[in-house]
């Protein structure tokens, strides 16, 4: 799909298979969950670049999960109420194994509802619970981060999906962060909890709540977690830009795979260069301008096949512009009028404007993507300090989060 460098090296594999439950990965990379961004079409993308990947790393053509490539955030009590757009997130190619789903919820039976969904309509293979969002209308309900401060919920929920997903062999994953802040730190114990409730697996994002996406990622936090969970795979994630920053992360804290999220905005093709670094080569993508676009139009066309419109697929594909940019000579007018496309036929005379032989900018394209934001205050509900134990209070706030988060 694009111009690969040349090995210039080849020192063995970083990392063995990653084992998630009974699935085997052959490259140890997990597609991050991203709300908005890891649809069945960027899925999709993403997998036949991860299959590049393993294929030259082999020499040959390589099959199989090459990486775990999660669905974006999904809302169990919008999944077991079968919202359409619910149902829409939870779809998969015909090819695509294992199929990962990614729950939401901040209540035990919901959670366990949706699992119960999942495993016995056979509509996934490996489930993961998302216990890292850092957004304030879901923190300031109890969710995501904000959970595992309280551990009996944290521990009642993360049971009962893996006492679902028991039920057919589907292991169930955790992702979380490092705690609320630096004061309010939750990730060992989670990470204990979740490993004594039967998880297949714990990914941390090396950031606080408080953090957002600002700051450095604390790869020690990483590197602690893994010292502490010792039976099942321990996953790093935060402030992976590139291969080399993934294996450079496995070598400092000793985490079994990496995660990568923002890394990969507007660059599918990493995923070809982490299949390649853990297999021990130095090969990476260097795509031309020509061969960016090419990229960008077919992550268009996925995008028609996903939601059934051309319109819609081309407001999508309208936040990913600035990212595959990043980096090359085209300019403010060509990039304005490519976030406002509304038509293949408008995309392809604006991507055709566009200078097919630049050749891949360097370091002008590499390092941070997306927001960063800035470090703030978590937005909680009232009193969710106090206690480590879920009070009754606490009992009705999640009951009223779980009917009034949106679905998908």
């Amino acid at each position: 799909m694009t111009d690969v460098l040349t090995p210039a090296t080849d020192t063995g594999a970083v990392l063995p298979p990653l084992r998630i439950g009974r699935h085997v990965i052959e490259s140890p990379v997990v597609l991050a969950p991203m709300a908005g961004i890891t649809n069945r079409a960027f899925r999709r993308l993403c997998r036949e670049y991860g299959r590049e990947g393993s294929a030259l790393a082999s020499g040959g053509g390589a099959s199989g999960a090459t990486s775990l490539y999660v669905s974006e955030m999904i809302t169990s009590r919008a999944l077991v109420e079968r919202s359409p757009e619910s149902m829409r997130l939870i779809e998969h190619d015909p090819d695509e194994n294992p199929r990962s789903i990614q729950l939401y919820s901040v209540d035990p039976a919901t959670a366990r509802a949706a699992a119960r969904m999942l495993v016995t309509e056979d509509r996934a293979d490996h489930i993961d619970l998302n216990f890292g969002c850092p957004v304030p209308k879901v923190t300031r309900k109890g969710g995501g981060s904000a959970l595992p401060w309280k551990k009996d919920l944290f521990k009642a929920i993360v049971g009962a999906v893996v006492e679902e997903g028991g039920r057919r062999d589907i292991p169930v994953t955790v992702k979380m962060r490092k705690g609320i802040d630096d004061e309010h730190l939750t990730f060992l114990d989670a990470g204990l909890t979740a490993e004594a409730e039967g998880v297949a697996a714990v990914a941390l994002h090396g950031r606080t709540a408080s953090q957002a996406y600002s700051g450095t990622a604390d790869w020690a936090a990483i590197k602690q977690l893994k010292e502490t969970v010792t039976s099942v795979p321990v996953l790093g994630n935060g402030d992976i830009w590139s291969a080399e920053d993934a294996v450079r992360m496995v070598h400092e804290t000793g985490c079994d795979g990496v995660v990568v999220g923002r890394g990969c905005l507007g660059r599918p093709w990493l995923f070809t260069d982490l299949a390649a670094a853990f297999a021990g080569t130095s090969a990476r993508v260097t795509p031309t301008l020509g061969e960016v676009a090419a990229t960008l139009r077919t992550h268009t066309e996925y995008l028609i096949d996903f939601y059934g419109e051309e319109e819609r697929a081309c407001r999508d594909i309208r936040k990913h512009i600035a990212w595959y940019l990043k980096g090359f000579p085209a300019g403010s007018t060509v990039r304005n009028s490519l976030a406002l496309v509304d038509s293949m036929a408008a995309l392809d005379a604006l991507l055709a404007t566009l200078d097919p032989d630049a050749p891949w900018p360097g370091e002008a394209a590499e390092g941070q993507r997306g927001r960063a934001g800035s470090s703030r205050t978590v937005a909680l509900p009232d009193r969710w300090l106090e206690s480590r134990e879920l009070s009754e209070e606490h009992r009705r706030t999640i009951a009223e989060a779980e009917l009034s988060v949106s679905g998908g």
